[in-house]
């Protein structure tokens, strides 16, 4: 009998296999997959995704939508994957990889994505809660429904708002629920357990634990969608989701902003999963592919479901012509519910939902929380003790974080951590993301080509251009905002170009015909273009697809802008909402966040602890202008002279000069 049950735990929590380096890997291309998708699909998907399209609803939305796809999902994932397959560690490894001083950015995309997971699963307890009152006849919610959310479930005592004056806080809000709600508790506790069963012997066991967290939502995906479209006036929502134009939409910013963000929070770049969940996969697997099917499963995951919500839309009959506004929360936990409590079986389908909303946000968080995982894993640390403890330490420190959000007051902390850390840090560190990688790395290359005074002032001018430029639009004008933007990265390049030394080592193609195009392309182009040539030296060998010349850029010059953008939202909204602790509080972590990010740029040093001793000079390499570096795994400045580059250029004497 105890022979019986140790092989079905075997089976269930089978040991990691492992690569040549000794590193965990996947046990296959399917198990990684999925689990990246596990991460990238979550209640977002299902909640999130139709309260947006609601509000901007139409076939119009599909525009700004695959416009922000192939623009800002696609081109970020496949950053996060390449680099952590690539460089074979976590964010802080990758990063450091990329430049010594970025540690701090692959820090702070780990810590937001850690913060997240200490309120995601607070969230899984009310789904649970619901989960358990599905089994209940008649549904408990049933002519009821705000009541059983507000008071049953979340049972958090309404605060006191606070009051301004003359643009002066008179009175700050007060929240007078103290105490834990018990069930909630329970629940959270519960939930932890389950992250904790999917990933505390690794990848090995996680990617087990995927084809159930991933493939029964995709199942019962399409039940729901069968049902919910068998509803009566079902076709109405069916029209208001695909079948209207309002054409006068796109030429306002609400829906472009709507679809960006809805593309960059669903995909779920910014909080390190990506890169942990690569790292275990083998060198040389085909990431370019696996990024670009991982992104579109996401749409199209999300896409399909927006059907099984708008069929109960069509049912209720609501209509955004009516103030009728829609949220994650709203259409997770009162509009479904209601439909379901009025249809025939309602406790099947009740069971089937919350079931599916529990696997998928299951998924996402083990993924959030193995980004920690694999930082302590990759540390020292893991010297002194197994990944079994150092998973139960986290799991348990997670545990006692996520009961702040449990409170009587837990509700309105949830929303305020929820608004800033989304708002804020995670559109900060994912911006930090494309600028390092297509500024710093092997910037040294750069300012020994065309000097340090034109590497200065074209960054310089291209940082500026993005803060001044969004400034300026929110407190004049965006015309005027664009103008400014526009006219310091402008001027950034003509005099950058002015003062460069012109470059003894010739770029490619057309850029090479003239020394003020050269002169530009080292400024502009030369970090991105190496980043990407290495990688590709990696990821790219055999079959494998190549990462396009054309991604650096677009990372660069329309990512970065677009997140600045976003972001710049974040500073009014809080205005708005300075009389409030909970909201103070989230507001301040988020910086933390953002400050930890510098802190690395300056004093790098400082994350040593995170860095194997071996690893922690990554960055140092050679001087070898548009030289392919091959070995990007292990810091070593092994080179490959005139891969994808013509053989006639001459390096000069500098070229393989040594920068110690």
């Amino acid at each position: 009998m105890a022979s019986k049950l140790k092989s079905i735990f075997k089976f269930l929590a089978p040991d990691s296999e492992k690569g040549q380096d000794g590193r965990d890997v996947w046990s296959s291309r399917t198990a990684f997959v999925l689990a990246a998708m596990g991460g990238a699909v979550g209640l977002g998907n299902l909640l999130r995704y139709p309260s947006v399209v609601f509000a901007n609803n139409g076939v119009q939305w599909f525009i700004p939508y695959f416009l922000a796809l192939l623009f800002l999902g696609i081109p970020l994932l496949l950053l996060e994957i390449s680099i952590g397959q690539a460089y074979r560690g976590g964010s802080v490894i990758a990063y450091n990889s990329i430049n010594k001083h970025t540690r701090g950015v692959g820090f702070g995309v780990i810590t937001t994505g850690y913060i997240v997971s200490t309120y995601y699963v607070p969230i899984l307890s009310w789904v649970m809660r619901y989960f358990r009152s599905s089994f209940q006849s008649p549904l408990p919610w049933t002519g009821r429904g705000n009541e059983f959310y507000t008071q049953d479930v979340i049972a958090n005592a309404a605060p006191v708002p606070g009051t301004t004056s003359g643009g002066t806080v008179t009175s700050y809000t007060q929240y007078p629920g103290t105490g834990f709600v018990g069930e909630t508790v329970g629940w959270c506790a519960f939930m932890w357990l389950a992250v904790y069963l999917c990933l505390f012997k690794g990848v090995g066991v996680t990617g087990r634990a995927v084809y159930f967290t991933m493939g029964l939502p995709v199942v019962m995906m399409f039940v729901l969608i069968g049902r919910s479209l068998s509803l009566p006036n079902a076709i109405d929502g069916v029209r208001l989701y695909f079948a209207e134009w309002h054409g006068d939409k796109l030429a306002g910013g609400q829906i472009w902003q709507a679809a960006c963000g809805q593309i960059f929070f669903s995909i779920g770049v910014g909080f390190g999963y990506f890169t942990a969940y690569a790292s275990y996969n083998s060198r040389y697997s085909n990431a370019v592919q696996d990024a670009v099917i991982i992104s579109l499963c996401n749409s199209m995951y999300e896409i399909l479901a927006g059907f099984a919500v708008f069929g109960i839309v069509g049912f209720l009959g609501l209509r955004p012509q009516d103030d009728v506004q829609l949220t994650t929360f709203s259409v997770g936990f009162l509009t479904y519910p209601l439909a379901i409590a009025e249809m025939p079986g309602a406790n099947v389908w009740a069971v089937l939902f919350f079931l599916t909303l529990a696997f998928l946000g299951l998924s996402s968080a083990f993924a959030l929380t193995e980004s920690m995982v694999t930082l302590l894993c990759d540390s020292d640390l893991s010297k002194r003790f197994p990944r079994i403890v150092i998973s139960t330490a986290v799991i348990v420190i997670s545990f006692l974080l996520s009961l702040m959000y449990c409170s009587s007051f837990g509700f309105y902390l949830l929303d305020a951590m929820d608004t800033w850390i989304n708002n804020l840090s995670l559109l900060f560190v994912a911006w930090c993301e494309g600028m390092v990688c297509t500024t710093l790395y092997r910037h040294r290359d750069v300012y020994k080509q065309v000097g340090w005074a034109a590497f200065l002032v074209y960054t310089g001018c291209y940082l500026m251009a993005m803060v001044l430029g969004v400034a300026v639009g929110h407190s004049v004008s965006p015309v005027a905002g664009a103008g400014v933007g526009f006219g310091l990265f402008i001027v950034g390049a003509v005099v950058s170009v002015l003062v460069a030394k012109t470059p003894d080592s010739v770029p490619p193609v057309f850029w090479g015909k003239s020394k003020w195009l050269s002169r530009f392309w080292w400024v502009a182009f030369y970090s991105g273009n190496q980043l990407t040539r290495d990688l590709n030296a990696v990821i790219a060998t055999g079959k494998n697809w190549s990462i396009p010349v054309f991604w650096a850029p677009v990372i660069r010059y329309i990512s970065c802008p677009i997140l600045s953008i976003i972001m710049s939202f974040a500073y009014p909204a809080f205005y708005k909402l300075r009389m409030d602790p909970l909201h103070i509080f989230a507001f301040a972590v988020a910086h933390v966040i953002m400050v930890i990010v510098v802190v690395g740029l300056i004093f790098p040093r400082a994350f040593d602890i995170f860095i194997p001793p071996k690893q922690r000079e990554n960055e140092s390499m050679a001087y070898a202008p548009q030289v392919t570096i091959m070995g990007v795994s292990d810091g070593s400045a092994a080179t490959e002279a005139g891969e994808g580059r013509d053989e006639s250029q001459d390096f000069g004497s500098k070229g393989l000069e040594e920068s110690k």
